[in-house]
């Protein structure tokens, strides 16, 4: 059985999400004093105990989520259970930080911080209310593309995410974005459905956050990984530390690839996904896409004991 371990993106945060780890485990709770530390502020306390608007501010979820599956990952870690037990890491948007973090390539700090930076730079990129992203259910990749450009008319509209064979996001301006949806169900999508975001992701529009980032990349030591990285912008693996770097800038206006991306792993032969995190989102788009992946969350001291018994 060849496995890849694949860590959530945004979207999946919850208030409570890996306090159980941490009273199961030292390493975990470890990691979330690091995180702590390296931001320098209790954000353990917004992830616990907090209101759940403030723990979804960009800014927050996105070092919150990496917390929470790099505590899952150490939790594993003292059960036996290393990231070279996987042929590839993965993650979605923010959680390719997590999955870089996990393979050893990026410190949790380091890690933290960025993701910080990142998530107040995609907030600051461009002005509440002007830009937005819809999901487009029922219509395929090439299909959404199409719709995008005609909904374009000058702007910016470009399919963001590909999530699975059902379901493509699309970013861009707001008005751009809702000409896409009209446009998107007259052409036969099933549904197409304006998202809670704050900010157009992964867009041209972003172009001021991946300035930002290749600024604060470029500040960071980044190891080769334990395991290939599966990058969001490629949909294949890679190792070299300054690729990495890269391809970590291209991604803030680029697509994520993630349907291509479980299609590759799936072509080198993985047929077992441990979703490492908070929550099941990327388990359920795995199964769309190639149901011969089993796919397995991995989120809760129950979760990690199931996990150590599939391996003995």
């Amino acid at each position: 059985m060849t496995r890849a371990f694949v860590f959530p993106g945004q979207g999946a945060q919850t208030i409570g999400m890996g306090r159980a780890l941490t009273e199961a485990y030292p390493a975990a709770q470890a990691v979330f004093d690091e995180v702590d530390e390296a931001l320098g502020e209790k954000l353990s306390d917004l992830i616990w105990e907090g209101d759940i608007a403030d723990l979804t501010l960009t800014q927050n979820a996105q070092p919150a989520l990496m917390a929470t599956s790099m505590a899952a990952m150490r939790a594993l870690e003292a059960e036996g259970v290393a990231v070279t037990n996987a042929a590839f890491v993965a993650g979605h948007s923010l959680g390719e930080y997590s999955a870089l973090a996990a393979a050893g390539a990026l410190s949790i700090a380091d890690t933290a911080r960025l993701l910080r930076t990142r998530g107040q730079a995609m907030q600051s990129a461009v002005p509440v209310g002007e830009g937005a992203m819809a999901a487009i259910l029922g219509l395929d990749l090439e299909a959404v593309r199409a719709v995008a450009e005609e909904a374009a008319q000058g702007s910016v509209c470009q399919a963001a995410n590909d999530n699975d064979p059902t379901q493509v996001v699309v970013s861009g301006a707001k008005e751009a974005v809702e000409r896409a949806a009209e446009i998107a169900k007259e052409k036969g999508a099933k549904r197409a459905v304006m998202l809670p975001v704050s900010a157009p992701f992964h867009c041209a529009l972003m172009q001021p956050a991946a300035d930002v980032m290749a600024e604060a990349l470029a500040a960071v030591e980044i190891k080769a990984p334990a395991v290939p990285l599966i990058a969001n912008v490629r949909a294949e693996a890679v190792s070299d530390p300054d690729l990495i770097r890269q391809l970590l800038v291209e991604q803030i206006t680029g697509s994520v690839r993630w349907r291509e991306s479980v299609l590759y792993m799936a072509a080198q032969g993985v047929t077992e996904t441990w979703e490492i995190g908070a929550g099941k989102a990327l388990s359920g788009m795995i199964r769309k896409i190639d149901r011969a992946i089993a796919g397995k969350a991995v989120g809760t001291p129950d979760d990690v004991q199931n996990m150590v018994k599939s391996e003995s």
